[in-house]
């Protein structure tokens, strides 16, 4: 067998109250396709560079622009994609649009993926 190939059971075996119970508790398909679009946000690394930049300071599009060294309308484009999913939330003022993260959790989010990836 190969390092990396999973291993498998030698018999067949159902383990019908295991099987059961994680059935019972299973979410639905349309939560669990949800769940999916919202990981597959996190798949972009332009916009995981948006979201650490947003960990740091609120920021408006112009400023992520610069130091990202990317175009506002590249960055805008993004932005879109990470309000759609909730991940950031913007405010006014006067002329210019801030951005930040939406809550706690985003941070939360990637702190974890950055731990574990960093163990």
């Amino acid at each position: 067998m190969k390092k990396n190939e999973a291993e498998c059971c030698d018999v067949i075996c159902i383990h019908k109250d295991r099987v059961q119970k994680v059935l019972k508790s299973m979410p639905g398909e349309l939560l669990l396709s949800e769940l999916a679009d919202f990981y597959k946000v996190f798949a972009d690394v332009t916009r995981i560079r948006i979201l650490c930049v947003l960990l740091e300071s609120e920021m408006c599009v112009c400023d992520l622009a610069e130091v990202l060294s990317m175009t506002q309308s590249a960055i805008s484009h993004q932005l879109r994609v990470l309000k759609q999913m909730k991940l950031v939330k913007n405010r006014r003022e006067g002329k210019t649009v801030f951005y930040s993260l939406a809550d706690g959790h985003i941070q939360s989010i990637i702190s974890q993926g950055m731990e574990h990836i960093t163990e």
